[in-house]
């Protein structure tokens, strides 16, 4: 496997019998708190082993195209999974709109407050620090977050100041550690991190809708492949993302 970034091994935290199935997950990296606690209680309920790699959407729908092997995809928004659909390794009628998320401005100091909005005062909320972000060009947040700042007219205030990051919990890290003090993330972000606070909710007709479609590759439709995918939309899996943040589509 290509994956650069460091793997989450799930299964490491249950010992399996001999006969466990084994699943490859590939999930963007948004997705880690959430993922990591419905990988966990299906272990506990099923005996198989669940690894995921946590990424940018944009890098591990490339590492899928390029060939690293992973069993299922989720990624941050519809466009990277339409490219691994499109080089026709998604199995045929198992993708599906799975979740969605919110854009929200956050900060390491508590007295930084909203409404964001294009009225507010972004420069002077920098004041001379950077906007941290995902890659604006590639990683879906990033992407979001400069359509709302356009949206906002607001980008071209932003855009000297802005520090990108390979991936939305990278941009989150800068805001947490105070090396940026104001970042752009999902709701499921701030919401993982203590350190940082929420300014505010971007308006949901600023930015396209943050979906994360998950989809069965065509190289992996085992009996395991197939009960982790199916479980990702069951009761269990819906209630562990919705108090996470999420809003459950299925």
């Amino acid at each position: 496997m290509r994956v650069s970034l460091p793997a989450i091994v799930a299964a490491s935290l249950l010992a399996l019998p001999a006969t466990a199935d084994q699943v490859h997950v590939f999930a963007a990296a948004s997705m880690r708190n959430a993922l990591d606690a419905v990988a966990a209680d299906y272990m506990a309920k099923s005996g198989d082993q669940v690894v995921i790699s946590y990424a940018g959407s944009n890098a591990l729908a490339r590492q899928i195209i390029d060939g690293a092997p992973a069993d299922i995809f989720i990624s941050a928004n519809e466009s990277w999974m339409d490219e691994v659909e499109a080089a026709g390794l998604i199995a045929d009628d198992l993708r599906r709109d799975l979740l969605q998320n919110t854009l929200v401005l956050v900060a390491g100091d508590p007295s930084v407050q909203g409404p964001v909005n294009a009225t507010m005062d972004l420069a002077g909320m920098l004041d001379g620090g950077k906007l941290a972000m995902a890659l604006v060009e590639s990683v879906p947040a990033g992407q979001y977050g400069k359509a709302a700042l356009e949206h906002l007219g607001l980008w071209q205030v932003a855009e000297p100041s802005v520090a990108q990051a390979d991936n939305v919990r990278a941009a989150l890290a800068l805001v947490a550690t105070g090396e940026a003090p104001l970042g752009i993330v999902y709701a499921t972000d701030a919401k993982a991190e203590p350190r940082v606070h929420v300014v505010g909710e971007f308006p949901d007709d600023s930015y396209p809708p943050a979906t994360y479609p998950a989809g069965l590759l065509t190289e992996s439709e085992d009996d395991g492949d197939r009960a982790f995918f199916e479980a990702l939309s069951g009761e269990a899996a819906s209630a562990i993302f919705a108090e996470q943040g999420f809003r459950v589509v299925n």
